[in-house]
């Protein structure tokens, strides 16, 4: 398995925490197999799978977790089948438990452009805090990604490159209230927080230090009353409310596949109809 999840980081560009996912999962289904005699993980068969799946349900494991779980499987015995150290891949066919479909929930467009108007102030947390939401909306990065720019990155920039997940690059526009809040934080917030040595991230904490995921959290937390992504959500509900290309906003949010977006359009189609049901003299 180790070797296994060497190539996984080398290939894919995987972080630690997927990779401990991955260890996990498979551990786990590892042990499930010597628990029933097998000598090794290549003596599984497609019943074996299935008794595995039954037995995270009968455990109570949420579909969500079971089906990565089922997933983690199928990719390692893809990989030995290619390398030779198996027949076939036991679990190929083998059909994960269903994931309950959640749809994003995102800020009203008017609500959410209030609550970040009501964070003017000369204050250096304030103007971090108003350029840090500003910033997650008006782009739509993840939480990791927006942790990760330098404050050289994104000094008077039209365009900002992020890496997102599995190393994959791409470009970022970076204009209208966002542009101007980052520059009003970089200009005075940032330099009050800074320290002598003047840290090279974009966002630094009170005693000026980096201000990593975890502080972007609480600050959304503080500010919003909700997580980072709620707001990558409404990004992309937003631009698609407006019109937006479905495929221009795959591109922007990073994602590889469009099935992945295709979850906005549900959000969509619901302000669609509620409007309607508002509006039409006759709904």
């Amino acid at each position: 398995m180790a070797g296994y999840l060497e190539r996984l980081a080398a290939t894919r560009g995987l972080s630690s925490h997927t990779l401990q996912a991955y260890r996990r999962d498979l551990c786990q289904f590892f042990d499930f197999c010597d628990r029933r005699g097998l000598r090794s993980p290549g003596e599984a068969d497609r019943v074996v799978v299935r008794r595995f799946l039954a037995h995270l349900a009968a455990r109570g494991y949420a579909p969500r977790s079971a089906a990565r779980k089922a997933s983690a499987i199928r990719a390692f015995f893809a990989d030995a089948a290619r390398r030779g150290l198996v027949g076939a891949n036991p679990a190929q066919g083998v059909a994960g438990p269903k994931r309950p479909r959640h749809l994003p929930r995102a800020f009203p467009a008017g609500s959410l452009g209030a609550l970040l108007d009501s964070l003017e102030g000369v204050d250096p947390v304030a103007q971090r805090d108003r350029a840090l939401l500003e910033l997650l909306y008006g782009t739509g990065l993840r939480v990791g990604e927006a942790a990760s720019l330098t404050a050289a990155a994104v000094r008077g920039a039209e365009l900002i490159r992020v890496w997102g997940k599995g190393g994959k690059e791409r470009v970022v526009p970076l204009a209208g209230q966002a542009r101007r809040a980052l520059d009003r934080y970089l200009d005075e917030g940032r330099p009050a927080l800074a320290r002598a040595g003047d840290e090279a991230a974009l966002w630094l904490g009170v005693r000026g230090g980096p201000l990593g995921e975890r502080g972007i959290r609480r600050v959304v937390r503080a500010r919003l009353g909700t997580f980072p992504h709620a707001l990558r959500h409404s990004f992309a509900t937003h631009l698609l409310e407006g019109g937006a290309d479905l495929r221009v906003v795959q591109e922007l949010l990073g994602h590889r596949e469009l099935a992945t977006t295709q979850v906005y359009t549900a959000v969509t189609r619901r302000h669609l109809r509620s409007a309607y049901d508002r509006s039409h003299p006759r709904a």
